[in-house]
């Protein structure tokens, strides 16, 4: 049967080859995401593209203006509207955007969300590495309790020890007549 010790140094030998897989794992996933990064396909970078313009405060702002405009211009226009109440023309409009506009936020969503499983798969990694480091720190701080215990109980004996000798009764000198 193996003595705790024996149990104690194996798991740290696969501890520690696992944390050296985990470094070399991290180092492989930075070169990745760098080369990710500059692999995109026309079509990704047009995708996140349309998505990034059409989720922002300029394009809401545009948009609403030029629709805030078509409408005044359709109602108050007494010689040429062109699209009287109810809009149908600038229902058809929006309709058309919505649907171009609705496949190339798909397209960058699913990207991102492939992206956020790869980094939250890497995060995982990380914090198996990051509890295996601490283990290690707290079985070398254990390490350093049980030295230091040994070392007060050396310092225990010595002093006893001396405390012994000092306590001996002393013989007196004799005196000589």
């Amino acid at each position: 049967m193996p003595n705790v010790e024996q149990v104690k140094r194996g798991l740290q030998e696969a501890e520690l080859k696992l944390l050296h897989h985990l470094r070399a794992v991290r180092r492989e996933h930075r070169k990745e995401r760098l080369a990710d990064r500059e692999q995109l396909t026309p079509g990704q970078k047009i995708a996140d593209s349309v998505a990034a313009t059409m989720g922002s405060w300029k394009f809401i702002i545009i948009q609403t203006t030029i629709l805030f405009f078509w409408i005044i211009l359709n109602i108050t226009a007494y010689v040429r509207n062109w699209d009287p109440y109810p809009f149908i023309l600038l229902n058809l409009a929006l309709s058309f955007q919505a649907a171009y506009a609705a496949p190339f936020i798909m397209m960058s969503q699913n990207r991102q969300q492939d992206v956020d499983r790869r980094e939250a798969e890497n995060d995982y990694k990380i914090n198996i590495k990051a509890e295996l480091e601490i283990e290690l720190l707290h079985e070398k701080i254990e390490l350093l309790h049980q030295k230091i215990d040994q070392m007060r109980e050396k310092e225990v004996v010595t002093l006893a020890e001396t405390v012994q000798e000092l306590a001996k009764p002393r013989e007196a000198p004799e005196k000589s007549d």
